[in-house]
């Protein structure tokens, strides 16, 4: 009678066929191939970006003109400066802050709301509707030169089209848009938005497309008004690149240079001289690169805090308790209320 051999049973059959959790792979034996592959990132982030900043705090720390041989060192002198009243860099680089404010705060909204608003009509289905988004983002595609040179051609106090279309609406015709406020602030404002919304816009489009429609379809079927799904599907659905639109539009305002330069050239005065704008005269034309350098230090702080701010702003916030416990939510749609979205 044949005897039937049972072979052992192998120890090295693998977790995962005895049901086990599978084994981890030592991170040791991986080698150096994902440093091959990070080293061209890591070679430009450490040229372009670690080296400036570190080189620019050094120069910051310094009496650095380049066109001198010696670059004595001055401590933080350079940064008190910019904080003590009567000293030369004083009056100026608050003065360029002041008019960096003014720009961000006008702008800001601007390119939050208006670019929504455009999103909104582009995300409906209507005839030329691909017309109608190339005609808002075609003039992002520029730069900002071209944009300031047109521009400031077409608000020429004597020559410009903007001024003459106004005297044919029986409106003033003689307003100096580059030349004094508040109307250089209206010009540098109004570009500014006319040139940078497409991009906004698109942005916004994407976060729309993204929103389900059974969302809409539950609230319209449950009552909702267009309001109450705007506010309680659409913004919330929005709110993750609400806040990077925010964080985008606030960065770039208050790093705003070229129309300044090329359209009101700072005028009235400096009265529309930007941080930036300052930043450069002061070391690229002044030679006072150590001030230039802890300004742009300063500039940077001021931008890291209202970052926090905006990040605070748009935080996850918990959900109350007697929401948590199943008190109606008055201002809220039947089908949040009921669970649905």
């Amino acid at each position: 009678m044949a005897s039937t051999v049972t072979a052992p049973r192998s120890d090295t059959v693998s977790d995962d066929r005895r049901g086990g959790a599978p084994r981890r792979r030592d991170v040791n034996s991986v080698g150096i191939a994902p440093w091959l592959f990070l080293a061209p990132y890591l070679v430009l982030f450490v040229a372009f970006v670690l080296g400036p900043i570190v080189y620019g705090l050094y120069i910051s720390l310094h009496r650095y003109d380049f066109t001198l041989p010696n670059k004595p060192f001055v401590g933080l002198e350079n940064y008190t400066d910019l904080f003590t009243p009567g000293s030369i860099t004083f009056s100026s680089f608050w003065q360029a802050m002041r008019a960096t404010g003014i720009f961000t705060v006008f702008s800001v909204p601007l390119l939050l709301v208006v670019p929504l608003v455009i999103a909104l009509t582009m995300n409906k289905k209507f005839p030329g509707r691909n017309l109608f988004r190339a005609v808002f983002f075609a003039p992002y595609v520029l730069g900002v030169a071209v944009i300031a040179i047109l521009w400031r051609y077409l608000l020429d106090s004597n020559i410009g089209l903007v001024n003459y279309y106004l005297g044919l609406l029986g409106l003033p015709d003689s307003t100096a848009w580059t030349t004094s406020t508040p109307a250089a602030w209206f010009a540098l404002v109004g570009v500014t938005v006319w040139w940078t919304l497409g991009f906004n816009a698109v942005i916004y489009l994407a976060g729309l497309q993204d929103i389900p429609k059974e969302l809409y379809e539950a609230a319209e079927m449950d009552g909702a008004s267009r309001w109450q799904q705007f506010r309680h599907v659409t913004l919330p659905g929005l709110m993750p690149v609400l806040s990077f639109v925010t964080m985008t539009t606030i960065i770039a305002s208050a790093n705003m240079f070229g129309q300044s330069y090329l359209i009101t050239k700072g005028a009235p005065g400096t009265e529309t001289r930007t941080a930036i704008y300052q930043i450069a005269e002061t070391g690229l034309r002044n030679y006072q690169m150590g001030s230039a350098a802890a300004m742009s230090y300063v500039l940077t702080l001021f931008l890291i805090l209202l970052s926090l701010l905006v990040f605070w702003l748009f935080r996850e916030r918990q959900t109350p308790r007697n929401q948590k416990a199943g008190a109606p939510l008055q201002a809220a749609p039947m089908m949040l209320r009921q669970g649905r979205g």
